[in-house]
């Protein structure tokens, strides 16, 4: 089951600020919430905590289950290539993923209700399934009665797409050009360590 309580306070478990309440919080409290947070370090954790801890934040950053997260490193492993970054791509291509990181939503919560909620377009047609892989065919849009948002244009005003998605502002749409190499990805996660808890 997806972890439905404060944001902020699993931002301040995992130290990876998810929302912008989140980073203006942590800027303030860098450490584990609760009472004794302040005593607890990462650095004095197990092999197979450290492992389970970079697998947490994965998982959060893309705001997947388990067993998502679980199926796509099974995918990774019978792809071709380093597992470490096959599963990051698998995650990146993600639509909701992409529709985060072209700027069109603060967060990957916001994107996730996005595309759920039927604002997205791909190649035209509406598409309200979050974990649909993108190609570099794709268009993906703003829906016509969504651009004027609030939210939508907020996040807009203060983004920069990364080299791999080509955005279109004026059109509100944007278009995967290339699969991101693992350097492209910017993510909070030791990814071989995530490899290993799998491994096991």
């Amino acid at each position: 089951m997806n972890y439905t309580g404060p944001k902020v306070k699993l931002s301040r478990k995992l130290g990876i600020a998810m929302t912008p309440k989140a980073v203006k919080i942590m800027d303030h409290k860098p450490y584990n919430p609760g009472q004794h947070g302040k005593r607890k370090k990462f650095s004095k954790l197990s092999d197979y905590a450290k492992q389970l801890l970079e697998k947490q934040r994965l998982r959060l950053q893309y705001h997947i289950s388990e067993k998502q997260m679980g199926n796509y490193y099974a995918k990774a492993t019978h792809l071709e290539g380093n597992t470490a970054e096959l599963l990051l791509q698998l995650l990146e291509t993600r639509l909701d993923s992409i529709v985060k990181k072209a700027g069109f939503a603060r967060t990957i919560y916001a994107a996730r209700q996005y595309v759920q909620h039927g604002h997205i377009l791909l190649n035209g047609k509406k598409c309200d399934i979050p974990s649909y892989n993108v190609k570099s065919s794709d268009v993906i849009s703003i829906k016509e009665k969504s651009r004027k948002m609030d939210c939508i244009l907020e996040a807009m005003r203060n983004s920069a797409a990364p080299s791999y998605i080509e955005v279109d502002k004026a059109n509100f749409s944007m278009k995967l050009a290339q699969i991101p190499k693992r350097e492209d990805i910017l993510i909070q996660c030791e990814v071989s360590l995530v490899v290993e808890y799998y491994s096991r």
